[in-house]
Formats: C-alpha cells, sequence, structure tokens
C-alpha cells in the first residue's frame, strides 16, 4: 500500500512552485519600493500567543488550531495567522524603538478546516505589517501597495472591500445595539451564533450559515455608532484612496475573523474561487501590541493567500516558463567540449540540461521528447570540427547547424522565450 499526502496538506510540485516563487518575488519587490523588509518567524508559537491576541470565541481558536503539548508539557500551536508572531518578535526584540517599522513575511499556516477549493489546511501567506503609524494614510497606502502588486502580477478583477469596526471606546454601545437586534431573531440563528451573542455578537455578521445571513440582512451598519475620531480616520481612509486612484466599496457586513481588528478593515476578492472568494485581507490593530506585553503602538496589516492567487494567476497564463533545451553529445570530445558550451549558455540565461544517458541518437531524441525539451541541441563530430550545434526544434521537427557563439541568442529570440 502506498503512503499518500494527508487530506489537506498538498505536495507544491515543480511548475506551481515556479509559479508561486514569481509571484513572491513580485512581492519582495513592490514591499521593499514601500520600505518594507522582511522577518522571519517560527511556524510554532506558545498557544498563548493566539488566544491572548486572536481572541477564545473565534472560530481559529475554537475550532482550527494545531495544538499539542511538547516534552515538558508546554503548549504550543503551529501557527495559523502571521500577525501575532510578528508583534511577539517586534516586541521581544523591541523593533518599537523605531518611531514606524514595516515588515513583511511568507510562509506555512496552519488550521484544522474543511479543504476547499484554494483552501487547504496547510496554506502559505504573504503578508505585510505597518507598526507604529497611526495615519489613515499608512492605511490607505498600505492599500495602494497591494493593489498595485495584483497589477504587476495581473491578477485580474481584484475588487477592494472596507469597513470600519470603530475602537473600544464606540464598539461596546453597537455591540449592545447589534445584541437587541439579534436577540429579536434568535430563534433564526445558527448554534454556534447563538452561544456567542453574550461575548461577540459581532461573530453574526461573519457567519457563512444561510439562516444567519437572512437574519442579520437588515442588521444596524456600524458605521453609524462610530465616535468621531473613529468616523474621521474613515473618511480620510477614502478621501486618500481616491486621490491615490484606488476604488473601494464599502461592505457594512465586514468584521474580520480576529478579535484585534480596530477601525479599518478591507477584503480584497476576485472571482473564479467560489463562495470563499477573497484572496487578501487585513485591517487595523492598534490594541495588540500593548495587550501582549507591549507599548502603545498603532499598527496596519494583511495576509494574501499564495494558493488562491497562483490559482487564478494559472488560469491566466501568468507564468510563461522558459522552454528546455537538452544537450546531447555524441562521444567523450563533445562532451568535454560541452561542458564549456553548458557554462556559458546558462550564463546567458538558457534553461538546459544535458542528457547522460547511452545508446543511438534516435533513442536520445526520444528521450528529449519525452522530458518536453523544447529544442535538442546536438553536438556529433563533424560539428565539433567546425564549431557548430545542430539545433532541432522539436515541436515543428525543424532544424539548423549554428555557430556556438549565436546560438543563445538564438534560442532566447525564438517565440515563446
Amino acid at each position: 500500500m502506498s503512503i499518500t499526502a494527508i487530506r489537506g496538506f498538498n505536495d507544491i510540485l515543480p511548475e506551481e512552485a515556479e509559479l508561486w516563487r514569481r509571484i513572491e518575488e513580485e512581492s519582495v519587490n513592490v514591499f521593499a519600493s514601500y520600505g518594507f523588509s522582511e522577518i522571519k518567524a517560527p511556524i510554532v508559537e506558545r498557544t498563548e500567543l493566539f488566544l491572548r491576541s486572536i481572541g477564545e470565541t473565534t472560530d481559529i481558536v475554537e475550532k482550527e488550531m494545531y495544538t499539542f503539548l511538547d516534552r515538558n508539557g508546554d503548549s504550543l500551536t503551529l501557527r495559523p495567522e502571521g500577525t501575532a508572531p510578528v508583534v511577539r518578535a517586534y516586541i521581544e526584540h523591541r523593533l518599537y524603538e523605531c518611531p514606524v517599522t514595516k515588515l513583511y513575511y511568507a510562509g506555512p499556516m496552519f488550521r484544522y478546516e474543511r479543504p476547499q477549493k484554494g483552501r487547504y489546511r496547510q496554506f502559505y501567506q504573504i503578508g505585510a505589517e505597518v507598526l507604529g503609524d497611526a495615519s489613515p494614510k499608512a492605511d490607505a497606502e498600505t492599500l495602494e501597495m497591494l493593489m498595485r502588486l495584483f497589477e504587476t502580477i495581473g491578477l485580474k478583477g481584484a475588487v477592494l472591500q472596507i469597513n470600519s469596526l470603530g475602537c473600544p471606546g464606540c464598539r461596546p454601545a453597537y455591540k449592545e445595539l447589534l445584541y437587541a437586534f439579534l436577540l429579536e431573531r434568535k430563534e433564526s440563528l445558527c448554534v454556534n451564533c447563538i452561544r456567542r451573542m453574550d461575548t461577540n455578537p459581532l461573530r453574526a455578521l461573519d457567519c457563512k450559515n444561510p439562516g444567519c445571513i437572512e437574519a442579520t440582512k437588515d442588521a444596524p451598519p456600524i458605521a453609524e455608532s462610530l465616535c468621531a475620531d473613529c468616523a474621521g480616520h474613515f473618511r480620510a481612509v477614502q478621501s486618500t484612496l481616491g486621490r491615490l486612484g484606488i476604488e473601494a466599496s464599502i461592505n457594512k457586513r465586514m468584521v474580520r475573523g480576529l478579535d484585534y481588528y480596530t477601525k479599518t478593515t478591507f477584503e480584497i476578492t476576485a472571482s473564479g474561487l467560489g463562495a470563499q472568494n477573497a484572496v487578501a485581507a487585513g485591517g487595523r490593530y492598534d490594541g495588540l501590541v500593548s495587550g501582549l506585553g507591549g507599548p502603545e503602538t498603532p499598527c496596519f496589516g494583511f495576509a494574501m493567500g499564495i494558493e488562491r492567487v497562483a490559482l487564478l494567476l494559472k488560469e491566466n497564463g501568468f507564468l510563461k516558463r522558459r522552454p528546455l533545451s537538452v544537450f546531447i553529445a555524441m562521444g567523450d570530445e563533445a562532451e568535454l567540449k560541452g561542458v564549456e558550451l553548458l557554462r556559458e549558455w546558462r550564463k546567458k540565461g538558457i534553461r538546459i540540461v544535458e542528457d547522460f544517458s547511452e545508446g543511438s541518437l534516435k533513442s536520445r531524441m526520444k528521450r528529449a521528447d519525452r522530458i518536453r525539451a523544447r529544442y535538442a541541441l546536438i553536438l556529433g563530430t563533424d560539428e565539433l570540427r567546425h564549431g557548430e550545434i545542430t539545433v532541432k526544434d522539436m515541436t515543428t521537427a525543424g532544424q539548423e547547424r549554428l555557430k556556438w557563439e549565436i546560438v543563445a541568442d538564438r534560442i532566447s529570440s525564438a517565440e515563446g522565450y
């Protein structure tokens, strides 16, 4: 019996891995242009970090975390999201001594949830955090950066939705208002929403149960309960986005699934992923650093799902992989010369492998076809004597003899390279 991967834990095969690498490279380039630096945090943290940051009544903590005891009896958790570990590192290493710190990260996260299109139990995110900047302009600029990234990689149909969740000063009054609204419709809510009504009624707005969606469709919007500071902040975010040329629609139901969010929150959606169509999300979390033992620090950040973005880009033909060439040396002298030639061609960016098999030219050409090579570069006795290579196009069966020094230029200028 063969061993297969655990359900929800997927292998990333070579072609897809190359697409992921391109997404990560473009992300690094865009983030760096906005002054962000990379941070790498462990994938395992103390469970307490997520209990204190995410919130004990969230689905993540209640149902989705991979938590275990180590040999010392300490409770550890595979990170379900990236912000809390970054904030923990920010506090532990006193990065707050810099007035504003901009960090980005990339790596695997873990949640035990039902696998679906573009969503797995081990999933990968790219995220960015702005720590120490309270300005609504920081919110808008970070959103501009993310939308610019999607434009750069060619993600089509990205839609930005925003909302404000208020602050600890104005949110309690809204919770009371929403609680009274939900109480009148309690019989229509799911078991989870009823259970969480007393502790976090806002979670009902984020529930995907059809009955809860219908019951809460006329819920009072939180925007009408914002204090003057939160309302002003949200207006400033919208006006700054407008000046930056970024379109954003207000989604009054958006509350996000993590308890640490305050003020601005957002999602970016794209068609082609079904009901769960968010490709990036985040918001402001001004109380998280102090809540984890650090100084009062305003923050804004987001995470982007690599699987989902890769799925959409693959459908859009984002990755145009350079064709593969195979070098076939006929004889020891040709193989010796091939060492020099391959080195030079690879320096010029040619994607090429050498065929080390033995046998006739016909059998080696069949091998080249089976590995889907676009070109076969053949060096035999006659080619060696004249300083040439026979270049055969495996897709058209056409071939030509070229001088060694122009092979790389000819292949790289070919259509599709």
